[in-house]
């Protein structure tokens, strides 16, 4: 059973829907930025700890398995990946353009 729709519903329907679509994406990107930052505390914190420390390459095994082990639920945390993460924070040192957060479009 449709009920009649009052005048300028439609218009706003439409308003609503381009809302709802513009915080999902606003999320999606808040979400990204987040693991960016995350992966970079990683990585970094690896590096420094490697190079303050003389902590060897075994370490970043060591850790994949205590956080896969932690966090089960979570992928990302093989070696593999922590090695990535360690390369992105040696890369990127620079704090303020580190994780190129700051220059992602923003929405309205």
């Amino acid at each position: 059973m449709n009920t009649p729709q009052p005048n300028g519903y439609q218009t706003w329907l439409t308003d609503l829907k381009t809302h709802i679509q513009t915080a999902q994406q606003r999320a999606a990107l808040a979400v990204n930025q987040e693991l960016l930052k995350l992966y970079w505390h990683i990585g970094n914190d690896i590096l420094q700890r490697q190079q303050q420390q003389g902590w060897g390459s075994k370490i970043i095994d060591q850790l994949a398995q205590d956080l896969r082990r932690a966090f089960p639920e979570i992928k990302g945390f093989s070696a593999r990946n922590l090695k990535y993460m360690r390369r992105f924070a040696d890369t990127w040192r620079d704090p303020e353009t580190r994780c190129g957060y700051s220059t992602l479009p923003k929405f309205a």
